[in-house]
Order: C-alpha cells, then sequence, then structure tokens
C-alpha cells in the first residue's frame, strides 16, 4: 500500500513560490499529551504540514473547518476531549485547556485513549449540525488514495491546485493522491474568482482541477477556456450531481484540447471516493457516475433485503471495500471503537447499475417530499427543470429554488409532467443558492426560507 508522502512530492505556495519538501515536523506535537488533536484548517501551507505530521507520526487528527463558531467549537472540544486544538483561540478557553504556542493544549491526556486503527476524523455537517465524526482508520485513507491514483492515473508530473477546502473530504483526497504520486500541489487561498487563482494556474503549470457542481456553473460565467491553459489538461468532478449538459459539455471542451474529464462519487464515510467514470466512456455513459474504484464492489439492496448487481434494478446502493470507514463518533468513548462497519457502507443513495456495472444515481431515498400526497423524489423534481434548482418539501407541497429563469413557467412544466396541480409547486427566484463551505447547497438554509 502507497505511503501518504512520497519522498519527491512537494506543496508550493502561490502567494510566495516557495517550494516545501520537509512536510513532517514532529517537533509540532512533541508537548501534547496522547489523544486525538483538533485542526482548524484554513487553505495555507502550515495547515498541510500539521495534517501531514499528524497522519505520518500516527497522530489521530480531526479537520475542522476555521469558520466554526466558539459556540460549535466548544460543543467539539467537550464531547471529544482533544489533547490539543490548532488555529484560532476561541474568547474564552475551556476547563482543563492551557495556551501553549500556536495551540491549546489539555493539561492531562483525555481519560478514553482512541483506537489505534484510527487516523482521521470528518464532521458529517459542515459548519452546522449536530457534532459527528466519520472515523477513518489510516488504511480506509491510503486504500482510497491508491484507487484513485490508480483511476485518474496520477504520475509524479501532475501539478494539483488547492480548490476545495482541505476539511472536506473531497480536498483531503485531492491532496492525499498528488501527495502519494510524489507530484505537486499548489496551495491558492482564493479560490476561482480570487485575483490570483488563475495566475497561479499559469505560473506553475497546473494539470488537473478538482471541482464541485456549484463550481462548474462559477466556469460556465467565467466562460472557462482551457485552450488558454496549455497545461491543464484534466478535471475531476464530486460532491453531487452535476448537472448532464454541463457533464457533456465540458467532456466537449477537455476532449478538444486532448484533455479529460472524470466524473466520480463519493462520500466522507468512504474516505471518500466511491466510483469513477473513465473519461474515454463518458460520452456513452452520460448521466453514471462510473464502476467502482479499484478494490471496491457495488451492489443494490431491494425493498426486500436482498442484495443484486442485475442490470438496471433500483435501490439502495450498497458499496463494499476496504476504504469504507471505521464507524461514527458522537462522543469520546466512541473514538476508542474499532471497526463496527465492517467494510460495508450503505450509502442511503437510490441508484441501479448497468450490465457493465456502473452506477446511474436516482436520488437520496430521504429526500422526498409530498404533493397532495403523492410521494415525490426531491432530486428528480431538481432534474426536471433545464436550470440549476434545489428543493425542499413543506407542509403542503414542495418548494423549489431557481436562479434564473421564469419560477411560473417552471411550476407548469412540473405540474404538467407530474400530472398534479400548480398549486402544489411553490417555483421562487433566488438571486444565488446558499452553499455550505465545501460548495453543496445548504438545503437547511433553504428550508428555513420556506
Amino acid at each position: 500500500m502507497t505511503e501518504l508522502l512520497h519522498p519527491n512530492a512537494r506543496v508550493i505556495d502561490a502567494a510566495t513560490g516557495e517550494v516545501v519538501r520537509d512536510l513532517v515536523r514532529p517537533a509540532l506535537f512533541a508537548d501534547v499529551p496522547p489523544g486525538v488533536v483538533f485542526l482548524r484548517m484554513p487553505t495555507c501551507v502550515e495547515s498541510v504540514v500539521h495534517y501531514v505530521t499528524a497522519f505520518e507520526t500516527g497522530r489521530p487528527v480531526a479537520l475542522l473547518d476555521p469558520g466554526l463558531t466558539d459556540e460549535t467549537l466548544l460543543e467539539f472540544v467537550e464531547r471529544f476531549e482533544p489533547a490539543a486544538v490548532f488555529g484560532p483561540v476561541p474568547q474564552e478557553l475551556p476547563k482543563r485547556y492551557q495556551l501553549a504556542g500556536d495551540a491549546w493544549v489539555r493539561e492531562t491526556a483525555p481519560e478514553t485513549a482512541p483506537h489505534p486503527d484510527l487516523a482521521v476524523l470528518l464532521a458529517t455537517s459542515g459548519s452546522t449540525g449536530d457534532p459527528k465524526f466519520v472515523r477513518l482508520s489510516r488504511r480506509a485513507v491510503l486504500s482510497n488514495t491508491d484507487s484513485i491514483i490508480e483511476a485518474l492515473g496520477i504520475t509524479a508530473a501532475e501539478v494539483a491546485i488547492s480548490t476545495l477546502p482541505f476539511y472536506y473530504s473531497y480536498g483531503m483526497s485531492v491532496l492525499n493522491t498528488h501527495l502519494a504520486a510524489g507530484a505537486a500541489f499548489v496551495v491558492e487561498a482564493e479560490g476561482l474568482l480570487g485575483r490570483g487563482f488563475w495566475p497561479a494556474v499559469d505560473e506553475f503549470g497546473v494539470s488537473s482541477l478538482a471541482l464541485v457542481p456549484s463550481q462548474y456553473e462559477m466556469l460556465v460565467r467565467l466562460r472557462f477556456d482551457p485552450t488558454r491553459y496549455p497545461a491543464l489538461r484534466t478535471l475531476t468532478q464530486a460532491g453531487g450531481r452535476l448537472r448532464p449538459e454541463l457533464v457533456r459539455d465540458f467532456h466537449e471542451r477537455m476532449a478538444a484540447v486532448g484533455g479529460r474529464l472524470f466524473v466520480m462519487y463519493g462520500q466522507t464515510e468512504a474516505a471518500p471516493r466511491l466510483t469513477t467514470l473513465p473519461a474515454g466512456r463518458l460520452g456513452e455513459k452520460l448521466g453514471s457516475v462510473g464502476p467502482a474504484v479499484p478494490g471496491g464492489r457495488l451492489s443494490i439492496r431491494l425493498a426486500d433485503g436482498t442484495e443484486t448487481t442485475a442490470p438496471d434494478v433500483s435501490g439502495e446502493v450498497l458499496y463494499r471495500g476496504p476504504n469504507v470507514m471505521l464507524g461514527y463518533a458522537e462522543t469520546a468513548a466512541d473514538l476508542a471503537h474499532g471497526d463496527v462497519a465492517g467494510g460495508l457502507l450503505v450509502t442511503g443513495d437510490l441508484g441501479r447499475l448497468d450490465g457493465d456495472g456502473y452506477l446511474f444515481l436516482e436520488g437520496r431515498i430521504k429526500r422526498f417530499g409530498k404533493v397532495f400526497g403523492v410521494r415525490l423524489n426531491l432530486d428528480d423534481i431538481e432534474r426536471m427543470l433545464p436550470v440549476p434548482a434545489a428543493a425542499v418539501s413543506c407542509d403542503d407541497g414542495v418548494v423549489v429554488f431557481v436562479a434564473q429563469g421564469e419560477p411560473f413557467m417552471f411550476r407548469r412544466s412540473l405540474a404538467d409532467r407530474l400530472k398534479l396541480h400548480w398549486s402544489g409547486f411553490d417555483v421562487r427566484s433566488i438571486e444565488a443558492f446558499p452553499l455550505l463551505s465545501n460548495g453543496k447547497v445548504d438545503y437547511r438554509a433553504l428550508e428555513a426560507l420556506r
């Protein structure tokens, strides 16, 4: 199994041009008692160094949004009793913690020692919601890293750039794969719309971009043209469903310059990538997210509990592989648990496999609403409209938010297609979709607007 850090791996600070190779610095945790460390992870080289050092020295590490409120952060601290927290200090330190350099450190080791297999903790709900962690083992992280290097053909010649937060599983995975392949990783803090991003793509010869659907929508508005960036020949997409017309559009843009678009599907619980659609088969498999990554296996669970890999049978998607999490953690005591998942991930997604084992997703099991007693899949409703849309349920129907187009016409269109009265659909214009820090639509924020 590949190690996380290849001897030739290097990180480049886009702001200064500095090339950093010494990414393991054990002294960072020398004075920290045993236990999990919390890292608040802004997009900077220092974050990468802390993460890699923790992973390579066997220190379990939780990667956290640096924008967490003090209230949420302190709730995490109370529940999980980290040995230290690196990053901004709250106005008042909790009991049993004291300042020590760039961290606040627990005065004594936590009562419960983490399980020896535990390597990484990732929050399941971004910066909001209940503080629950996905527990990932070293084996899970490294096996998925190996799988993605193989599936995407990542070599030491590649140059990636930070387009996603490191505390988001997809962003962590992009960093992992390029470090493990001995490639270069450019750390650029401003993002696609920042003044420094595209000059950095040019200056450092960035060869690949990893993006979520909302960022592809940004590229459309930016009139992205790959001919302007001769080194940039790979795009990858995960983090939600990208509209099929945009999948085809970006596939054609990249193919025209000899480049590639890879569509993927992942969940944090799988460290995080489950499938990859080979770029060469995208044209014939449009709408699919591909077969399981190397080492993984997909199946479909039917309503009666039986499993099948038969083609064109819809049900809940199951995944088995070495990259599946150990389990969840809601308190410090849970950190001591071993593997309770047994390599099986029940995804909560609906889908079907075709005759080649390629997965076609059909929505989330819990993403449903009712209109006049008829149960409707909210993901299906979003797909029915020709523009980006986000649907949420309400007591007496479905509310659909759109950022462009005529709401009344969309309301009529939905009613006609679903053979239901138009009054069951409330279509509203919204200037921009609220997004979580990982670029996904913030459905909780939309629900508050119902």
